[in-house]
């Protein structure tokens, strides 16, 4: 059995551990961010200790499996991982922060199992996977001739149409655009595209300012 002081300690891990990838989720802005990863981690750490406990109580009297109530949270947080997914016309969003959360349940279970060296380096491997990694792709991006432009802009009718045409007489051929609202119900508009060799980002971005409603422009 698992006593109550090694329970909470094992909680206590598990939130620190969440919190670590959470955290990193919601810098980002992403849609299951610090809260979504701690309650995840805790609660798979919390199934884990009751499976292990479980099977200690009733041992000896049945073949029961202490894995199975645990191995019921990878296929439930699918449900929870797909909440995250969304796909905007040929791009699909959501996946990486799907996959987070699945691993943080791993985290969790880890941590509820005991093997704490394990949790944490698999926590660690994590956010250098979301936070390094994530530089290194913008950095290939650039290297392969792939510009991304940021357009804040207030959300008006059109909007988005008027941005396009500016860049269609730059002959410019996006690849991707997306979307999103804040707080303040301005529009973010990331929009990818390959570089030209002849376009001057300074008459891009000072005609892009010249649209109604757009406050930012910038290249990334």
């Amino acid at each position: 059995m698992i006593a109550e002081t090694e329970v909470l300690i094992r909680l206590t891990i598990a939130l620190l551990l969440g919190g670590l990838i959470g955290y990193e989720r919601q810098s980002c802005n992403k849609s299951a961010g610090l809260r979504t990863h701690v309650l995840v981690c805790i609660g798979s750490c919390l199934i884990m200790v009751l499976s292990i406990n479980i099977y200690y109580t009733v041992q000896g009297y049945t073949n029961a499996d202490p894995a199975r109530l645990a191995a019921q949270v990878v296929s439930g947080i699918g449900f929870l991982g797909a909440g995250t997914i969304m796909k905007e016309g040929l791009t699909v969003r959501g996946l990486t922060t799907a996959a987070s959360l699945w691993v943080v349940s791993g985290v969790g279970l880890a941590v509820g199992s005991g093997y704490y060296i394990s949790a944490l380096m698999t926590t660690g491997l994590v956010f250098l996977t979301l936070s390094v990694l994530s530089r290194f792709e913008k950095w290939m991006c650039h290297i392969g001739g792939v510009v991304n432009l940021l357009i804040g802009a207030a959300n008006k009718p059109g909007q988005i149409g008027r941005v396009c045409s500016r860049l269609g007489h730059y002959g410019i051929n996006i690849r991707d655009i997306k979307i999103e609202e804040d707080v303040n119900h301005h529009i973010m508009m990331a929009i990818t595209f390959n570089s030209l060799e002849r376009m001057d980002s300074t008459a891009v971005i000072a005609d892009l300012m010249e649209v109604d409603g757009v406050f930012s422009v910038k290249f990334e």
